[in-house]
């Protein structure tokens, strides 16, 4: 057995999500060979814990074949920084942003949202939620939070923590019942504070909630706000995918990668009989990604424990991290932060910084 061998061994292995092989993809950090020993060192730019043993066994098989070879394998995951969009700053201590959003409301983007957070986290990322909805904040309850945030300085304020991830909201400001009677500017102008003063730490995915629409409000706001990559939740329905479209084209306006489209309420199933049915619709979410050249991220079913989960501040993701939807919001997540992973890095905060100072 030498280098060339076991190289030759990974180049058959698929990375996962990335369509590429594990030497394509430059994933191998290391490999050593002595004897009868062989010690390979991976490094994924993403998340995969959820998926960690599967490959380990997949590679593991693949060296069996040789005999009297010992594989030790060790598998990690380095996530950075990548770029956004032009013209907006790089926020500190958060090193990716993913907005989530939808052409119209009630399509369960809020709750897609948290899950994918949670997802995110589960499969080992630093993980934050901004619920940019300031008309209608409704993360604070799909974490089980109250009460206003900390701030230690009197300028800035900490995110609160619920389910290891890190979150701000309009809502924990407000009482729950209180309308915010605002025109746009003073939104817009909310949500940055939001987003700007509160002391995010050392976030590797800044999930943005954003409201539903595409007015000048979301335009505004992702003009400023730096995202890495967006997310379409939508239903089946025709009515539904008419405005995702809509905020499909709003993102390709202000040139932020669109990772793919997530369709939910995809079916149903009785839960009296087990019949299943597209209450919603068929094929909606598949015949947007085949029309726009998006990846059909995947389905969520329209399940009441979804709903009845996120009313109790326990996120399915967290109640029942191995039901099989919270594994379906698991593979969606990695496979988001897969997409991400492959664009361009952003090596800002690499650059020196300048100061110019009159003696």
């Amino acid at each position: 057995m030498n280098r060339q061998k076991a190289e030759e061994i990974l180049s058959k292995i698929e990375a996962p999500y990335i369509k590429t092989d594990l030497i394509s993809a430059n994933l191998i950090k290391d490999v050593s060979v002595s004897d009868n020993q062989i010690s390979i060192k991976i490094e994924f730019g993403y998340p995969i814990e959820g998926i960690k043993q599967e490959l380990l066994k997949k590679i593991k098989t693949a060296f069996s074949k040789l005999d009297a070879i010992e594989c030790n394998v060790e598998i990690s995951s380095k996530i950075v920084s990548h770029a956004a969009q032009k013209g907006t700053q790089v926020l500190p201590n958060v090193k990716n942003t993913i907005a989530v959003a939808s052409g119209k409301g009630g399509v369960g983007k809020s709750t897609t949202s948290v899950n994918l957070a949670l997802a995110l986290q589960v499969e080992g990322a630093n993980v934050g939620i901004l619920d940019a909805d300031i008309y209608g904040p409704s993360q604070p309850r799909m974490l089980g939070l109250t009460g206003k945030p900390d701030s230690l300085d009197g300028k800035t304020v900490e995110p609160k923590e619920g389910h290891h991830i890190q979150s701000m909201s309009i809502g924990y400001l407000i009482n729950e019942e209180t309308p915010m009677i605002w025109r746009g500017p003073m939104v817009t102008g909310a949500l940055e504070q939001l987003l700007n003063e509160t002391n995010w730490k050392d976030l590797d995915y800044l999930i943005i909630d954003l409201p539903p629409g595409t007015g000048d409000i979301q335009l505004t706001l992702c003009q400023k706000i730096p995202v890495s990559g967006a997310v379409i939740v939508t239903t089946p329905q025709d009515i539904a995918l008419m405005d995702a479209k809509k905020a499909l084209k709003m993102f390709e306006k202000v040139e932020v990668p669109v990772l793919g489209v997530v369709e939910n309420m995809s079916t149903h199933i009785c839960s009296q009989c087990g019949k299943e049915e597209h209450i919603f619709g068929h094929g909606g979410g598949e015949s947007m990604s085949n029309q726009y050249g998006i990846e059909l991220l995947g389905s969520l079913p329209l399940d009441i424990q979804i709903r009845e989960d996120v009313d109790n501040g326990n996120p399915s993701v967290v109640l029942d991290p191995k039901s099989t939807v919270s594994e379906s919001y698991r593979d969606i997540a990695r496979n988001i932060a897969a997409k991400i992973s492959l664009q361009a890095k952003n090596y800002t905060n690499k650059f020196p910084k300048i100061v110019v100072e009159n003696n």
